[in-house]
């Protein structure tokens, strides 16, 4: 199984969230960098484990995009079994 971690207090914008998920899951080269892209390269993936540290930051980086996002990862997980997403909230 493909494992990735996004820290989402390493992305400062909505180029450093895709730059790190095309290299992180191994995205084609032709990777659009948006989310109707990132959604077709979601549900084609095979067996992936993608947890988002850090959620908080990453809403704090990208605002209402953050959001946008991860109903993009949600949505690819209803459509890809293959796909398990874990969301990791800050430590208290």
């Amino acid at each position: 199984m493909r494992e990735f971690t996004l820290d989402g207090g390493a992305v400062r914008d909505r180029r450093d969230l895709h730059a790190a998920l095309a290299q992180g899951l191994d995205f084609p080269h032709w990777y659009g960098q948006n989310l109707d892209a990132l959604r077709d390269c979601l549900t084609d993936l095979p067996e992936t484990r993608l947890t988002v540290a850090n959620p908080q930051a990453l809403e704090d980086a990208l605002g209402a995009y953050a959001g946008r996002f991860l109903r993009v990862l949600e949505d690819a997980v209803s459509e890809n079994p293959n796909l398990h997403l874990y969301l990791q909230k800050e430590a208290q």
